[in-house]
Formats: C-alpha cells, sequence, structure tokens
C-alpha cells in the first residue's frame, strides 16, 4: 500500500458514502451471483449485515494512514470470520464483489489507478484476516 494508493482510496470513498446502501445492495447482490455458496453464511435479512460492512469499510478506509491502530481491528475480524467458517477462497470472492460494487457505484471516478489501488488495499486486508484466521486452525 503506497501512500498514493491510500490517498485514492480515501478520496474515492468520499464519494461513497452518500449512496452507501446502494453500494452494499451491489455488493452482496454480486457477491451471491458469483458465489452462491457464502449466501449460507449470512442471516436471512441482510439489513443489519449491510449496515455493519459499510461502517466497517469506513473505519478500515479512515484508518489506513494509521496500521498500527488499525491492524489490531483487522486481525480481530479475520478471526471473527474464522468463527463463521469463511474460507480463504471467500476472500477472493468478495474481493471481486467489492470492486464490482465500487465501479457501479461510482462509475467514471473508479478509474484504473483507483480499481488498482483499492484492490490493492483490500489484498493486504485480506491477507491480515487470512493470517488471523490461520492461527486458529
Amino acid at each position: 500500500m503506497t501512500p498514493e494508493q491510500i490517498s485514492l482510496v480515501q478520496d474515492s470513498f468520499r464519494k461513497v458514502a452518500p449512496i452507501a446502501d446502494h453500494i452494499a445492495d451491489l455488493f452482496y447482490d454480486r457477491l451471491f451471483a458469483i458465489a452462491p455458496e457464502t449466501r449460507a453464511l449470512f442471516v436471512d435479512d441482510l439489513a443489519e449485515q449491510k449496515r455493519k460492512l459499510m461502517q466497517m469499510l469506513g473505519a478500515a478506509v479512515s484508518g489506513l494512514n494509521r496500521l498500527d491502530t488499525l491492524l489490531p481491528a483487522v486481525v480481530q475480524l479475520g478471526e471473527r470470520h474464522h468463527s463463521y467458517e469463511v474460507v480463504p477462497e471467500h476472500y477472493d470472492q468478495v474481493g471481486q464483489a467489492l470492486l464490482w460494487a465500487l465501479e457501479q457505484g461510482l462509475g467514471t471516478h473508479f478509474n484504473g489507478d483507483v480499481r488498482e489501488a483499492w484492490a490493492a488495499i483490500y489484498g493486504t486486508l485480506a491477507d491480515m484476516m487470512i493470517g488471523a484466521a490461520a492461527g486458529h486452525t
């Protein structure tokens, strides 16, 4: 994660905030379309889950400049996801769905550099979560 990537992600997330509900809808619709088996990992009513997703994304994005404080939360999240039977392959599927939802929601504001920045940052955080989960197997 470079400082430029962090800045691109933080700047683009400011555009996401006003359409957070729409992004969450797009994300879960896409996730369940590309990985239908993940639907069983969630409760039937996704309203609260969608709110938590966007809240967690916001916290992660705002904490990118302070990885020392963000890392413990990411590790805890990875540990929790392990207890929900999330496996490493799910992180790839989530990443695909997230990038797709952001692209759909942000349109031309989600250009190649912004996409690359989101992919890099998501990959770094997902790797941290997978590592935390692996410590509990």
